[in-house]
């Protein structure tokens, strides 16, 4: 059983970022490959992210990440930092800047809190390479990094588009909600996920838990990965989140895999190396912040930079002694499937 303890103060201090996280989303998919729930809508997706990954060379990775994430009781609670709050309750925001940002916060985890939320994960003892993460060593925090980037690439962004409408619906409903009946409408909205009663909320969780506030701003977040129940963080000292359930659209995954489908395509006409740069430059760059998302040096991230400029699909612009890289029309066009 979930209890959220929440008064009137709280009520008035929920935020709704009225989008998903990456890593919620990320780790939230982990614990599917990792179990059978809610079978009709997602053995499709189980089935197609895991050929993929075998394309992709990914196997072993995956169960790494697997290993870290575990479909437990308990996964490590820096593996899904904090997102970046909306506004208020079903106003929205564009939340965070995207998988870059929040694998970057992931790997700038203190190097105590590392220990000790993986000693919880691995109570009998963990595997070297776990070790090395554990001490916080830079390598093994690149490839974390590195290993969260490339599976969200596979396993969540080709379906983000598809569920945008899903979850927009979702958003909408809840916003609705709220006009009507303002806070209250808006807790009732989540019945019978959760119910209201003299304290807050409760609703069915894998084991008893009580959340309190404290004065602290609840973050509310939705996920199409996420499935029965809401999640929330275990540990009670980070700044409260609670993801919940929205039911992807009916073939949501066929639509996801033309989209996957579509980006392969783009890989093979301007290289794989070059098809990241394009996808991350969905926000301006400076050469030295692509070869740090990217894992690249330096002069090869200029390198693929100056190839996609030379084709129109990137400028480039000088501002001192750096220089800002920015997706163009065609650019646009080009990763959304629109030239032809």
């Amino acid at each position: 059983m979930l209890t959220i303890d929440l008064s009137a103060e709280d009520l008035t201090r929920l935020r709704a970022p009225g989008r998903p996280d990456p890593m919620w989303d990320t780790v939230l998919s982990l614990h599917l490959l990792q179990n059978r729930q809610a079978a009709l809508a997602f053995d499709p997706w189980r089935r197609q992210v895991r050929a993929r990954f075998v394309e992709a060379g990914l196997t072993t990775t995956v169960a790494a990440l697997a290993g870290l994430a575990p479909f437990a009781s308990y996964f490590p609670d820096f593996l899904t930092p904090t997102p970046e709050a909306g506004s208020g309750v079903g106003g929205g925001s564009d939340g965070d800047a995207g998988i870059e940002a929040a694998a970057d916060r992931v790997a700038s985890t203190p190097r105590r809190r590392l220990a000790r939320e993986l000693a919880m994960t691995f109570p009998s003892g963990a595997p070297p390479w776990v070790r090395r993460i554990a001490s916080g060593e830079a390598e093994a925090m690149r490839w974390l990094a590195g290993a969260l980037r490339r599976y969200h690439d596979v396993a969540v962004a080709p379906y983000v588009p598809v569920t945008r409408a899903a979850l927009a619906a979702d958003q909408e409903a809840r916003g609705a909600a709220l006009r009507r009946g303002g806070i209250q409408g808006l807790m009732g909205s989540f019945d019978p996920l959760l119910r209201r009663d003299g304290r807050g909320w409760t609703g069915w969780y894998p084991v008893t838990r009580t959340l309190a506030l404290h004065g602290r701003p609840l973050t509310v977040v939705p996920s199409v990965f996420c499935v029965l129940a809401p999640v929330v963080l275990e540990d009670d000292a980070l700044d409260p989140v609670l993801v919940y359930p929205v039911d992807p659209a009916l073939g949501w995954v066929a639509r996801g895999g033309d989209a996957a489908d579509h980006q392969a395509q783009v890989a093979h006409l301007i290289g794989p190396t070059r098809a990241r740069v394009l996808e991350v430059l969905e926000v301006s760059r400076t050469t030295t912040e692509l070869a740090r998302v990217l894992d690249l040096t330096p002069a090869t991230a200029s390198r693929h930079a100056t190839v996609l400029r030379e084709a129109g699909l990137v400028s480039s612009e000088r501002q001192g002694n750096r220089v800002l890289h920015t997706r163009t029309r065609l650019g646009d066009a080009l990763l959304a499937g629109r030239v032809g």
